[in-house]
């Protein structure tokens, strides 16, 4: 009767430890421990029911009774989605249990489930930096993350500056690792606005700031101008004062700031030397910041690009023949409700 299993292939053992029978448990095992090594039809082990039905306390007790000759693999196994004891841990708040589970058996540490999450990933989303350290510690322990995320991502999107400066460390090269969606940490760095971390990163490696995304060609300083931040445009370009500024398609930063509206982001490209150039710059259908400035109908950055004085061109033409003024016939209706002539040109 002990080893008697329910239709989910659940035996005696796996239904105490749901509902957190502690001594019902230690009966039991004292006529069989081989329950222990038992899995259902979730491919858990009474361990990791224990874990995921939120009891660490019993938990606690039976990684003692699994942690000796022919049981001890048990505490490695992990389940249908390949999550095992210690992903079971950490996901549920159970701080001190992966802290142990970590003692008791590192090889946990090299565990990755089917959404590809590594503990030692998990440990940074819930911020359990003391898990991380011992994780970290491990040679071979795993470091990925859902949707090829890295632990350095995790780290930039929660703002851990001491472990960014560990990893780059001791695993610089995950700096360069790129999500599904073609972004290195730096450029996570970027688009969170996250100027400390890019310092840090740029810090221990200038050469991540000509890094681009490799699936839309972006540069760092137009994903910067995407989100209009300032304060991480800055800081790359103390650490590389000639960072790349435009897309293969001739696209630039200044492009970028004036199709979201970025009034700041503009003046700040305005008013960097390197930049200058960008003012006269022309996309791929040969429109300049100011056609583009004038199709949005923004007065203020229209202002703002007119100050430049004789180093802007208003002349120029676009693919079409057509000067930066022929922009409002596109959007007439829109302009007509701006107030264009309090608009000062200092």
């Amino acid at each position: 009767m002990v080893l008697a299993r329910t239709a989910e292939g659940n035996t005696c053992l796996h239904i105490s430890s749901m509902h957190g029978h502690g001594g019902f448990c230690d009966a039991v095992l004292e006529l069989d421990e081989s329950l222990l090594s038992l899995v259902n039809s979730d491919g858990e082990t009474p361990l990791l029911t224990a874990i995921t039905s939120g009891h660490a306390s019993l938990a606690f007790s039976l990684l003692r009774r699994c942690n000796k000759p022919g049981l001890s693999d048990s505490i490695l196994r992990h389940d249908n989605n390949e999550c095992n004891a210690l992903h079971h841990a950490i996901r549920g708040g159970h701080k001190a249990l992966a802290l142990e589970l970590i003692r008791t058996q590192p090889a946990l540490s090299q565990g990755v489930n089917k959404c590809n999450e590594s503990p030692m990933y998990l440990a940074l989303t819930r911020d359990y930096k003391d898990v991380f350290e011992e994780l970290f510690a491990i040679p071979g322990s795993a470091h990925s993350g859902s949707y090829s995320y890295n632990v350095l991502h995790a780290a930039v999107k929660y703002g851990n500056i001491d472990i960014a400066k560990k990893i780059m460390e001791s695993r610089p090269w995950l700096a360069r690792e790129e999500n599904d969606s073609g972004n290195t940490p730096m450029q996570m760095a970027v688009r969170w606005d996250k100027a400390e971390m890019l310092r840090v990163l740029l810090e221990h490696d200038w050469s991540l700031g000509y890094a681009r995304n490799s699936k839309t060609g972006k540069p760092l300083l137009v994903s910067a101008a995407f989100q209009g931040h300032v304060s991480v445009a800055r800081e790359l370009l103390r650490h590389c004062p000639d960072a790349p500024y435009c897309q293969a398609d001739g696209w630039t930063s200044l492009h970028e700031a004036i199709e979201f509206g970025h009034t700041e982001f503009v003046e700040f490209i305005l008013g960097a030397p390197q930049l200058g150039k960008l003012i006269n710059m022309r996309d791929g259908k040969g429109k300049t910041a100011l056609h583009h400035a004038v199709r949005k109908c923004n007065p203020k950055i229209v202002a703002a690009l007119l100050r430049k004085g004789a180093r802007i061109d208003c002349t120029m033409l676009d693919q079409n023949r057509d000067p930066a003024i022929w922009e409002l016939s596109e959007a007439m209706q829109h302009a007509k409700t701006l107030n264009w002539a309090n608009i000062k040109f200092d």
